[in-house]
């Protein structure tokens, strides 16, 4: 018999259903619950899912393959990287070199089209196809994860930076077919600025935001609220965004006017461009998630743990490159890519949330 775990029973008591009532609902026996609970019966696909909808879960919740085996392999670190990283590995000679991933981007910028006026744009191949490809707005440098994973498939996510608020906004109007969100209730927002029941919600992965610091936090920042000190500047984010509805709710109940916050005023696009001021020393301190502070090899004091999602249309839901999307977001490559970044966690990456 294929050895496969099931959570049958803690799934079950945990939502007070008994074997007797969970094997009418389901059209089995209650001998066949004991028998599934204690693993030496394993359901067919029809029951399966049978279970997960009385119990309100996936099937992949109910029953799983054993966890994958984890390669890990003795490698160089080239001089200059810093351990906790992402790394590219070559083999170079007998030995497997690893190098740092920068993430910044040492070349120019790609592009299909320059644009040469307010609507216009001149496209460099004139046979050009975009239809296999969609537009993720968003601020979580998690999304580049998904991308690379996606881009097997065929799909080419393109990215658009933009803060939850904004995301939302572009996807009210029209114009993405992702947003991604982490206010502190998505589904509130998405109640009150879309139509009932015309937005489903996504889960991408939890994360962790807090202050990222210089390496070693050389001016031992405590908390936020050490941020009125006179020797702190910040680099602050945008109206709208997560980060700086975070930082503005501390500062509130820490009742620490925001001008007494040297750089509140100083607005940076996105995490990685945060945590990109800090690195340089143009500031410092931010906020932003761990995985960016870990990019750059920057110290970090947690502040929440939050969940980014992502907000589709319901109309584009069974668009093929969504159903792609979605199907990416459950395979274990993603996800082991997605937690060895830093900081997330992506056991719900996938689940619809409303």
């Amino acid at each position: 018999m294929q050895d496969i775990t099931n959570s049958l029973e803690p799934l079950r008591q945990k939502r007070g259903i008994s074997a007797t009532a969970l094997a009418e609902a389901v059209g089995v026996s209650r001998q066949t619950i004991y028998a599934i609970e204690s693993g030496s019966y394993i359901p067919n696909t029809a029951i399966s899912l049978q279970f997960a909808r009385v119990l309100g879960v996936r099937v992949e919740d109910l029953f799983s393959l054993p966890a994958e085996e984890v390669r890990t392999e003795q490698v160089a670190l080239l001089p200059g990287s810093d351990e906790g990283q992402p790394v590219r590995l070559c083999r170079v000679g007998e030995r497997l070199i690893a190098s740092t991933v920068s993430p910044l981007q040492w070349h120019l910028p790609s592009g299909d089209a320059v644009m040469t006026g307010k609507n216009r744009a001149q496209i460099y191949d004139p046979d050009a196809d975009f239809s296999r490809r969609i537009l993720i707005a968003g601020c979580d440098p998690g999304i580049s994860v998904l991308a690379r994973h996606m881009q097997t498939t065929g799909v080419e996510p393109i990215m658009a930076q933009r803060n939850s608020t904004q995301a939302l906004a572009l996807l009210k109007s029209g114009s993405v077919h992702v947003a991604g969100t982490h206010l502190e209730s998505n589904a509130g927002e998405i109640g009150r600025m879309f139509a009932k029941n015309s937005v489903a919600l996504f889960s991408f992965a939890v994360w962790e935001e807090g202050i990222a610091v210089a390496a070693g936090n050389p001016k031992s920042l405590r908390g936020v609220e050490d941020l009125s000190r006179a020797d702190i500047r910040i680099v602050n984010r945008e109206k709208g965004a997560g980060s700086r509805i975070l930082l503005d709710e501390r500062l509130k109940k820490l009742k620490i006017p925001v001008a007494k916050v040297a750089g509140y005023g100083n607005f940076a696009a996105g995490h990685m461009e945060a945590a990109w001021q800090v690195k340089t020393g143009a500031a410092d301190c931010c906020i932003a998630t761990r995985a960016a502070a870990a990019a750059f090899g920057l110290g970090f004091l947690p502040l929440v743990s939050e969940r980014y999602d992502f907000a589709i249309k319901k109309q584009h839901l069974q668009l093929p490159a969504i159903q792609t999307l979605l199907n990416t977001l459950n395979r274990s490559g993603f996800r082991r890519e997605l937690e060895g970044t830093g900081g997330y966690d992506a056991r719900t990456a996938g689940e619809r949330m409303m």
